[in-house]
């Protein structure tokens, strides 16, 4: 009996000790399940509404770079030995330059020879004028008859049409002895050189291509669609291979429409190129462009905020229960850092930002303000400054 008392009152501490242990325990162990429960989030992001901004109406296009006007400069003289060449490809040239010359020696013995061949008509010309005077005075005379006077009056004016005839003669080896030289027929660039000193070339045989002024033109080749929209005096900006731009003005738009191409040439002027344009734009390369159409009303986001997955484009909304949904957007026109929205959200939207390129649609995220770049310290110098003023 005494044994049996002995253990009944030695379990009570134990019993106490163990349950004081359970309940201890018990908050420790359902704080860590429901910590362990909660779900975690996935990514920190911040978000944004898209914004309006008024975006330029482009057009892209290609083309070639062409001369706007090209000289073709040729031999007016035939059989001529040519005998300098002054000037090579890339010279640049002004209206009535001498480019090549032809040997005159031919030519200045004909022109000595139509010279004599007018003085002696000239003298011809006054003797029958002299004798067709002293006729006329004679007529009422009767001295000489009617026959006679009217050869004199014809030899008078025979001599008259000698001399011009003998000044046409004149006249043409004074232009053969002008075309001897080559000149310009326009200031320019000679973008081409046939001439080679010691030929011998006949008329009409071409010497020297040339780009008149310098000008050159983009000839654009714009789908029927989009002709409409592009108007005479439009701005363009051509880009060349190695990223140079130059601005010009449309000139005209083609009539017609290349029924195998289906494309529309639209001519766009440019300026001469200077300095690092000059190397940058020659005539009969390729370049890309676009025409500037005016401007128009966009929503538009941070490029940043755009996924680009399978070949489409989504951004991530950002739900009241701090889970993004992805939406399938369509995207337009790009400037800066920023992209047109076309259609898929509103403007009252709320999009990720940051992060948007990690995410999967019900993505639980945790949304921050974007940081603000801190203003950079002032020069030590400038607080001594301050602090003396």
């Amino acid at each position: 009996m005494h044994t049996k008392t002995m253990n009944k009152y030695a379990l009570k501490p134990l019993a106490l000790l163990m349950f004081a242990t359970f309940a201890l325990h018990a908050p420790l162990a359902g704080a860590a399940e429901e910590k362990k429960d909660a779900p975690k989030a996935a990514l920190t992001v911040t978000t944004t509404k898209p914004s309006a901004a008024r975006l330029p109406i482009t057009l892209t296009a290609n083309g070639n770079v062409t001369a706007w006007q090209e000289a073709s400069i040729g031999s007016e003289s035939n059989g001529l030995r040519l005998t300098d060449v002054k000037v090579n490809v890339g010279d640049v040239v002004r209206k009535g330059e001498v480019l090549a010359t032809f040997s005159a020696d031919t030519v200045n013995a004909d022109l000595a020879q139509a010279r004599a061949a007018v003085m002696e008509a000239e003298a011809n010309a006054a003797e029958a004028s002299a004798n067709a005077a002293r006729a006329r005075s004679l007529e009422s005379t009767g001295a000489l008859s009617a026959q006679q006077i009217s050869q004199y009056m014809t030899a008078e004016q025979t001599g008259k049409a000698r001399i011009a005839s003998a000044r046409a003669a004149l006249a043409t080896q004074e232009l053969r002895l002008k075309y001897t030289q080559v000149v310009a027929p326009d200031s320019g660039v000679i973008s081409a050189r046939s001439a080679t000193v010691g030929a011998v070339v006949g008329a009409g045989t071409e010497l020297f291509r040339m780009i008149r002024q310098g000008r050159l033109e983009w000839r654009a080749e714009v789908t029927a669609a989009d002709l409409p929209k592009i108007k005479p005096g439009a701005s363009a900006v051509v880009k060349a291979a190695n990223g140079a731009e130059l601005a010009g003005k449309v000139r005209m738009v083609a009539p017609t429409i290349d029924p195998q191409s289906r494309y529309a040439l639209v001519y766009v002027d440019l300026p001469a190129p200077k300095g690092a344009e000059a190397n940058a734009f020659k005539a009969g390369m390729f370049a890309s462009g676009r025409f500037e159409l005016g401007n128009s009303d966009a929503m538009t986001v941070p490029q940043q905020a755009v996924a680009v997955r399978d070949g489409f484009s989504y951004v991530f909304r950002l739900n009241p229960d701090k889970r993004v949904s992805r939406i399938k957007v369509q995207t337009g026109r790009r400037l800066s850092d920023r992209i047109e929205i076309l259609g898929g959200i509103d403007a009252a939207t709320p999009v990720v930002v940051s992060g948007a390129g990690f995410l999967n649609d019900g993505d639980l995220v945790n949304n921050v303000a974007p940081i603000t770049p801190a203003a950079a310290p002032a020069p030590a110098s400038a607080n001594k400054v301050a602090k003396a003023k």
